[in-house]
């Protein structure tokens, strides 16, 4: 794996982990779309995520 030169090390410098390695929010690591999160984030909503658990339509009750 080459090695990052220093403009992407600094454009990148929100996803990358102690390994010096770019890793992403465990909700968007299998995700297909383009809108990645770090793993530094905290996901508060994601327009393409759906949960499995999630019911049809706005009901809370």
């Amino acid at each position: 794996m080459p090695r990052m030169s220093k403009k992407r090390k600094q454009e990148l410098s929100f996803f990358l982990n102690d390994r010096g390695r770019v890793s992403y929010s465990a909700l968007c690591r299998r995700c297909a779309h383009p809108c990645k999160q770090s793993f530094r984030a905290l996901v508060i909503d994601c327009p393409h995520y759906l949960s499995k658990r999630a019911k049809g339509g706005n009901e809370h009750g």
